[in-house]
């Protein structure tokens, strides 16, 4: 689902990506781990079409991402991909159905079938009935576990955590990462993860360390 080959970025004259290869296969879970400034972020970013690489390739379903083109890369990640961040992002005036619906109103899709989509998504996070909330009402888990409906709502083949679990407790993280484990599962999503815990690590399928630019 997602390849990444022989990827080097550099800032300032610093290498910051390396060689990188790396592979994740659809329904795979995979947590990126290793000290600050070890590279995690860059490489998210980098296949996000967020940054630029200065070399190596990137590919989606064997389709090569092309981040020179700003327009084409903003459509294709539109579509394509799914994001959860450490602190959520939701909009807070919006409701908890508008906000998960957002990808899909960004994508021309009917209201019927996003209140349609919205409703099975919440359903499968644990938030069925959650549509008229506001996020200012929710705790941090179940913030979070919106947000990793909003990001798999459009059924992307990409999803990117920015350490998920970030701003929770240890029972909230636990039932977040129970929760985005099941989807990407169910949704067959490949899922890249860049975390500093271990705890949250652990639970993915595969675990790469990044040290110094390079896959250690």
């Amino acid at each position: 689902m997602l390849e990444v080959r022989d990827l080097a970025k550099s800032f300032a004259g610093r290498p910051l990506l390396a060689g990188i290869d790396l592979a994740v296969g659809a329904g795979e879970w995979v947590a990126i781990v290793g000290e600050s400034g070890s590279g995690k972020s860059t490489l998210l970013n980098c296949v996000a079409g967020l940054d630029r690489a200065d070399a190596g390739e990137i590919l989606v379903d064997g389709r090569p991402l092309d981040p020179r083109d700003d327009t084409a890369t903003a459509h294709w990640r539109r579509s394509h991909v799914g994001f959860v961040f450490q602190a959520f992002h939701l909009l807070s005036y919006l409701d908890v159905g508008a906000n998960v619906a957002l990808p899909l109103a960004l994508l021309g899709v009917a209201p019927a079938q996003r209140r349609e989509r919205v409703a099975a998504m919440l359903e499968a996070v644990g938030l069925a009935g959650f549509e008229g909330r506001r996020p200012g009402t929710l705790s941090g888990g179940e913030m979070q576990r919106a947000a990793i409906a909003r990001a798999l709502v459009h059924r992307p083949r990409l999803l990117l955590a920015d350490e998920p679990t970030g701003n929770l407790d240890e029972a909230n993280a636990a039932g977040v990462l129970d929760c985005l484990g099941d989807a990407v599962r169910r949704s067959g999503a490949a899922a890249l993860m860049v975390t500093h815990s271990a705890v949250a690590a652990a639970r993915a399928d595969r675990i790469v360390r990044l040290a110094g630019g390079r896959l250690a």
